[in-house]
């Protein structure tokens, strides 16, 4: 496997890259960041080999709040078009859904908590997804969902918001949920979002969110297996 330089995007400090830190220091892949919430600086295209974009409670469309939303815009678009690979999480799939030209919109319900997905029938024949069940349960927290990008394919659902992932060029996967949540995460989203978790049948309570920690393993081996076969299918 090539050693990759990995850049990240972050728009506050709980939402981190989660068990993909694991899996970068396993392999031996370099590591930087930009820090949306403090000064920050963007790196030079050319020297990164990955972009993963994180996610974070503000909205595509909250370029009056935070300016600096219209400057990563133009970064991600850019690295798209050079043929990187692109990773986006929750708000980081909603900002490439946008800049590939779909539509991003508030769902008809908030999606919080661990609920099940399932793969498209595009999935089920993904080499990516190999070895998947058909339905699993992931962790979820949006309140956004996107259109599908022109030329991209679906790879899965949920009951409440249809498309919770896309692939795009085959280096440029959207991932709407939290494969990447460990512990520690989990715990730092559930303290800094607590004022929105009204329980519902879409939402669960902060308590029942951090019960449900024996999935986190299974969802974290996903989120490995589908760093593998992006590392090795574009090295």
């Amino acid at each position: 496997m090539k050693k990759l330089a990995i850049h990240v995007f972050m728009h506050v400090p709980f939402e981190g890259l989660g068990c993909i830190e694991q899996w970068v220091t396993k392999n031996n892949h370099s590591l930087t960041y930009t820090h949306f919430y403090e000064n920050y600086s963007l790196p030079n295209l050319d020297d990164i080999d990955w972009l993963i974009i994180m996610g974070g409670p503000m909205g595509v469309y909250d370029e009056a709040v935070y300016s600096w939303l219209a400057e990563e815009k133009t970064f991600i678009k850019q690295a798209i078009e050079k043929g990187k690979t692109v990773l986006g999480i929750c708000l980081g799939s909603q900002l490439i859904a946008e800049v590939l030209g779909a539509k991003v919109y508030p769902n008809k319900q908030k999606e919080i908590g661990w609920f099940n997905v399932k793969l498209s029938d595009n999935a089920k024949t993904e080499l990516m997804f190999k070895g998947f069940d058909t339905q699993f349960p992931v962790f979820h927290w949006h309140g956004d969902t996107y259109d599908l990008p022109a030329g991209s394919k679906h790879l899965i659902s949920s009951d409440i918001c249809k498309n919770q992932a896309f692939l795009f060029n085959e280096n440029v996967l959207g991932l709407q949920f939290h494969f990447e949540v460990t512990k520690q995460t989990l715990q730092g989203m559930v303290e800094n979002g607590m004022s929105e978790l009204v329980e519902s049948e879409t939402m669960q309570s902060g308590s029942k969110i951090l019960e449900q920690t024996a999935n986190i393993e299974s969802n974290n081996n996903k989120m490995f297996m589908i760093l593998d076969y992006l590392a090795n299918k574009n090295s």
